[in-house]
């Protein structure tokens, strides 16, 4: 099990609109973030990618729970994302599963998370969402 990884998640999962500072702690200056709605190259941009995803959520958590090394310096995070949203799911909690594949040296400088956008957004819109579970039925 990597401490780096251990550490990364701990900080991580204390982050919030009042704390964003954090970020310079994590990830490295030129720090490229991916995840299946937004891609953000460098520090400056990932502190107002966080400022807007946390200032238009009234919850936002997340619950690691893998802490996976594949080599020196890259691993895998496993996570649940817990969050609420005034315009998703009538405001109620919505919870997604996902991974994060981190490459770092000191600091993290490739993010990448992997997670079901259906799952976390597209399915609690009014219209779309009845589409999406229509088709997920239909696949499945």
């Amino acid at each position: 099990m990597s401490d780096f990884l251990r550490r990364f998640a701990q900080a991580f999962a204390t982050l919030d609109k009042h704390n964003l500072h954090l970020l310079d702690s994590l990830y490295s200056k030129d720090i490229a973030f991916t995840d299946p709605l937004h891609e953000v190259h460098g520090l400056p941009a990932l502190h107002r990618y966080f400022s807007e995803l946390y200032g238009n959520v009234s919850q936002l958590r997340f619950d690691f729970h893998g802490f996976d090394q594949v080599a020196e310096g890259e691993g895998y995070l496993r996570w649940k994302m817990s969050f609420c949203h005034p315009r998703l799911a009538n405001g109620k909690v919505i919870r997604v599963e996902g991974c994060s594949h981190l490459m770092w040296r000191d600091k993290v400088y490739r993010h990448r998370d992997y997670f079901d956008a259906g799952a976390m957004l597209y399915e609690h819109l009014p219209v779309v969402g009845k589409v999406v579970s229509w088709l997920k039925r239909r696949v499945g």
